[in-house]
This record gives structure tokens, sequence and C-alpha cells, in this order.
């Protein structure tokens, strides 16, 4: 079975309450008469075995977790999960067990699992006067509030209970009253039950004790709690970390107090998440789904509160472009931007649409236009992110802004060509930004993500602009490690041969490949009209094998087209001379660049006349030696082939002459194959 989305792994519970991984298969629900009932089937992928076999009870609690997990226990306390690869196969299984139990597939829980014969079950969220009952909040009963929470955290209907009292009796802040007072008297036994209910009342997933729990007032004793982690020898120390280590910097002045307010508390929140509660299991996930949505819902309105307030935003950018602004402070700035576009991804589709405009109209592509040429690395490596924020979201935008320049400034303090500048001039040993740079460039360059344009001439217009304002920059690195005389058509290899050299010139031939399978028309004429080919298999001379390959990998996709005007220029350059040096000094090693360079011949060798013709005529002397594959041997048959065929039709062509009442002429011969290649006119034969 090949459909994904019912595909699962069964879990069940061992004797340690630990998961057991029990295989992978398809999970199915038919009719099993054995069992009389519909029944849920999971047969392994690897043998089609039966991995499980499962009636659908009326009355077992199945509990959906996370999307994309089914829980539930059979007899003996026999626990059971399905955990499955994708939410459409979930959703499908568990409308058909609510559709056995006649239950709400809305719902995550189909019955309440408690014992039946406790007067507490209910089918819906239960009033008031059916609470858990809290012990008094006193010191002395910290121990038996730990137990209680803990205790219902197995059971969804009496977590629902327990925090409808917590709610009710104003609790939480008595909780965290007795917190200071066992601070007070280092009474560590009683810090350590409070960390455990605190713990557990986080697990009870409720937006309304999160609204309490996270208030100014109370949520740096919550996080106070958390530092007591029974299983440490010495406390945390988070708060000492939140209010002296952790530093909120302004860029420009916040007025609004309750922006701010939202801020530090979406911060603290997102810490408590990611540093101090331990990672829950896969089980325990669903636990904390609402602290996600809660952190998610935070960030959507500070970037929503950001965004209206455009006398701000008009200030971070007026100062971002400003000459007189100090080099910290711009850095700074940059920070914030990339931040506050990192927090719009949380949006919705029409929410961050609206935010990017927002952000085009305030002007940010002409100041990323000045702050990427800036010599502060850091300023720099910030503003190529917010530039990948961008051009992922529209490269329509960017390319919109980049062809209204050059009516206003000069090639070299384009937008592209800054980037594509900036690419060359990495100073990473590793090339880590000219990567992503590179990436950005082939986004922008890529003719897919122009089809849907309303505006059809994007295409066009863009590539006339790239191809005459940006092309001549893109190449420069490599036109400039190779010195060519045009007289002698000799080409000199000058550059030092590095390992970061040989890395951008790869990346730089990489796009120049996409460019040749992309853009056919303006790629040719610029190959063409600066003999780039000629260009790049020097660079097959280098030490660095992975450049070698890359400049053969350049030939190939040129090759791969069929097209004759490339073939003609690659005959009248005589451009296989590198290639067959190339695989001549590699001698008899069998490595990769032996393979690609096989593999070339071979293609060429299926159906290429012309560049068949053309090797043999001019290298075979210098591959008939070539033993080890049966490849310069094939070449020379097909070679051959086409000559006999090319006399076949000159001697059927000549035949005819007798035939057909032809006038006199020198070139004869050379008509009648003409004649005989063109059906339109083919003489008739006299009867």
């Amino acid at each position: 079975m090949s459909d994904t989305r019912r595909r699962v792994k069964v879990y069940t519970l061992n004797e340690d309450r630990q998961w057991d991984d029990r295989g992978t298969g398809h999970v199915s629900s038919t009719f099993v008469e054995r069992l009389k009932g519909i029944s849920l089937l999971v047969r392994a992928e690897s043998d089609g075995s039966l991995l499980l076999e499962s009636k659908i009870s009326p009355n077992t609690a199945y509990q959906k977790q996370q999307d994309t997990l089914i829980v539930w226990s059979e007899a003996d306390n026999y626990d059971l999960a399905l955990s499955f690869q994708e939410k459409a196969g979930c959703d499908e299984i568990w409308e058909k067990i609510c559709q056995v139990q006649g239950k709400d597939p809305s719902l995550d829980i189909t019955q309440d699992p408690i014992d039946e014969s406790e007067e507490e079950r209910f089918e819906e969220i239960p009033e008031t006067s059916h609470l858990v009952e809290l012990p008094p909040c006193e010191l002395s009963r910290l121990e038996e509030i730990a137990d209680l929470v803990t205790a219902v955290l197995s059971s969804p209907i009496r977590r629902e209970k327990l925090a409808l009292a917590l709610m009710s009796e104003g609790y939480i802040k008595k909780l965290l009253g007795l917190f200071r007072v066992c601070e007070d008297l280092d009474n560590r036994e009683g810090l350590h039950h409070l960390y455990e209910i605190v713990r557990g009342v986080l697990f009870l997933n409720k937006a309304a004790l999160f609204e309490v729990m996270f208030s100014d007032d109370c949520i740096m004793d919550v996080v106070g709690c958390l530092e007591y982690d029974p299983a440490l020898v010495q406390p945390k120390r988070h708060r000492e970390f939140l209010t002296k280590t952790a530093k909120f910097k302004e860029v420009i002045p916040i007025t609004d107090s309750e922006l701010r307010q939202k801020i530090h508390q979406t911060y603290r929140v997102q810490y408590i998440q990611d540093i101090i509660l331990p990672t829950p299991s896969v089980f325990e996930d669903n636990f904390l789904s609402t602290l996600n949505s809660f952190i998610f819902f935070n960030k959507v309105e500070i970037v929503s509160m950001l965004q209206e307030d455009e006398k701000f935003l008009t200030e971070v950018f007026a100062q971002l472009t400003d000459e007189a602004t100090e080099d910290s402070k711009r850095r700074e700035l940059v920070n914030f931007v990339k931040e506050f576009c990192a927090f719009s991804q949380t949006l919705q589709p029409q929410n961050r649409d609206a935010f990017f405009k927002t952000l085009a109209n305030l002007g940010i592509l002409p100041a990323l236009e000045i702050v990427m040429g800036m010599d502060d690395l850091q300023v720099r490596a910030a503003a190529t992110d917010i530039f990948s924020y961008l051009v992922e979201f529209s490269p329509s935008m960017v390319r919109e802004f980049v062809m209204q320049e050059p009516q206003q400034t000069d090639d070299d303090v384009l937008l592209i060509n800054v980037v594509i500048k900036q690419m060359i001039c990495d100073s990473d040993p590793e090339l880590g930004g000219a990567v992503q740079l590179m990436g950005l460039l082939r986004t922008l360059i890529d003719p897919e993500n122009m089809l849907a344009s309303t505006n059809k001439t994007e295409k066009t217009e863009f590539l006339s602009f790239f191809y005459k304002y940006c092309m001549h920059v893109l190449t420069a690195p490599l036109l400039a490690n190779t010195a060519h005389d045009k007289n002698s058509k000799v080409v000199l290899f000058v550059c030092v041969d590095n390992f970061q050299t040989a890395q951008l010139l790869a990346l730089i031939l990489e796009l120049l490949t996409f460019c040749v399978e992309h853009h056919t028309y303006h790629i040719k004429t610029y190959i063409m009209n600066k003999d780039l080919l000629r260009r790049v298999l020097v660079l097959m001379n280098s030490k660095h094998t992975f450049l070698a390959l890359c400049a053969l990998r350049f030939m190939r996709r040129i090759i791969g087209l069929k097209d004759e005007y490339y073939n003609r220029y690659i005959i009248k350059g005589n451009l296989f001379e590198p290639v067959i040096n190339a695989l001549l000094d590699n001698g008899t090693r069998y490595n990769l660049l032996n393979s690609a360079i096989i593999e070339l011949f071979e293609f060429i060798k299926e159906d290429i006349k012309s560049l068949i013709a053309h090797i043999v005529d001019n290298f075979y002397n210098a591959l008939e030696s070539i033993e080890y594959v049966q490849t310069f041997k094939g070449l020379k048959g097909r070679y051959e082939q086409e000559k006999d065929r090319q006399s076949q039709r000159h001697s059927r062509s000549t035949a005819l002459v007798g035939l057909v009442d032809y006038p006199d002429d020198e070139d004869e011969e050379e008509e009648d194959e003409e004649e005989e290649q063109s059906p339109r006119k083919r003489p008739r034969l006299s009867s």
C-alpha cells in the first residue's frame, strides 16, 4: 500500500510506562467477522504481516492528540497508540472511530476514561458544582496538592475540572504567595512540590490559566517555581538571567506601554518553553499546544501593533539609512528589522502580504541597498536575511524595484549588483553567505516564478535588464581568472588556484549552468559574444576536481540542448580540446572526472552527428588507444555508419540521373544529394 496518509507506527505501553515501537505499517478500518465488529487493522509495510487487530469498542475511550496521534486502552491496562505520518490519515480513522461510537469527531476524546462507578462522569465539560475539590492552599498541604495535579493529567475531563477549580478560587496567586514564603524560609521540600504543581498546571494546557500565570505580577514567581526541579542538586538561576543578563533594547523608543509589556511577556514565555520546561515526549507534546498558541498569537499581536505605528517604522528606516547614524545603532536597527520579519512568519498569508507591502511602502528595498553595501559584516549578514524574507515573499516585488533603478543610478549601486558583489567578496572561508546569496539570485532569475505574474512581459523585461546591467558583474571573477589572447585564441589560467577562489567560481558556474537551462536566448547570445565557454573550459586545468567538474557540467548542459548554433560554435572554436586533454591527463584513473567525461561522449554518440564527425576527424588518433570503455570505438562506428549512409544516398542520387531528364550542371551530384533530402524536389521515375 503506497498511501502515506494511512502510514502509521504502532506503539504499546510497557510495564515501565515507556512506549515501545511495534513496527510501521498501513492502517485500515474494516468489519472482522471473528470479532463481530468494525476493527482497526495495521499490516506491516515490510511483509504485510498483521501488526494490530483491534475491534472499535463502543465503550473504549479513544483520544486524539496533536493531530497525528490516537491513543486508547484495552483490557488489562493494555495501552495502544497509532502515530500517523499525515494529519489527513489520522482524521479519517478518527472519524471512523467516532462514527462507530456515535460521537462528534470534532472532540478529541470519545469517552471519559474515569471509572463508571464514579459520579464525576460527564460527556461535556462539567459545571462548577462538579469541580475537583482543592485542598486548602497551605504549606502543610503542598504535597497533597502536587499529588492531585499530577494525578489528573491522565484524564482530559479531570484536567478540565481542575482548571476550573484553580480559576474560580484565585488559587494560582495563593500558590505563588506560598512560593515566596518557602523561598524566604529556604523550605526545599516545599519548593520541590511547587515545581511539580506549577509544571502540572502548565500541562493543563488552559489559556485562561496562562493569562494569570504570565501576567506581570506573576510570571517571575512562576519562573522561580520552575527553578527548583527536584532532579537538580542546585536550583537554576533563570530569574537572574531574565532580569540582569537579558537586556531589552529599544532601538527607537516604544511609547505604547501595552506593546512593551507584550514584548516582555512573549520573550519570557518563549524562554519558559524553550529553556526551562523539559522537552515533552511525543505523547506529552499536546499538553503544551495551548502554550504554543499563546506565543503564536502574542507574536501576531506584536507585529500588528508595530505595523500600525507608522511613525515608529518611519523613524526606524530613516535612522537606518542616515549616514550620521552610529555603527552600533545601525546594527541594532537592522537586527530589529530582521527580528520583525522573522515574527511576521507567524502571520496568516493575507496578513503577511499586508505586512510586506507596508515595509515596501516605507522603503525597505532602498534601505537594504544601502546597508548591504556597508563594511560592517554583522549589518550585511542581517540585511541578507531580511532580503531573503523579501525574495521568498515576492520575487516580483524585488524585480519590479530593481528594474526601475537604471533610470536613477549607475550600475555599481544597483541592488542586484550589490548582492552579486557581496557574494563575490564573501570573506567566510566556507562561503556560507555567498551560497545563501546565490540561492536568492537564482530565485530572482528563475522564469518559473515569473509565469504567474499579472504582467506577462515581466520575464522578457527582467531578463533583458539582468543581461544588460548585471551579467557582466556576475562573470567578472571568471573572466578575470582567465587571460585571453584574441589573436592566437590562447586562454591562460592566471589566477591563484586557491580553495576559496575555486569555491566562488564553482558557485558562479552553477548559476550560469542554471541560466543555460532556463534562459535560452539571452544566455546563448552572451556565451557567443563573450566566447564564454572557452573561458570556462580552462578551469578543467584546476587542481580542484570539483571546479573542473563544474566547468564540464556547464559544457554538458550546453550540448544537452542539442542546439546546432551551439554545436557550430563548439566546432569552430575547437572547444573539445581542453576536455580531451583533461581525459588524457587523468590517465587510467577511475574517478568522477573520468566518468563525467565518458558520459558526455556517450551522450554525443547517440545522435549528434556534427559533433561526432568533428571529434573523430580531429581527435580519434588520440582517443583510439582508450579501450577500457567502448565509447570512442562506438563514436568511430557511428561516424563510419553515417559516412556509409551518405555514400549510399550519393550513389542512389547518381543512379537517378540516367532515369530523369536533368539539365547538364557541374554541380549535378551536389544537387542530387540536396534533392534526395528534400521530398518536395524528388524527381518522378520515368516509366
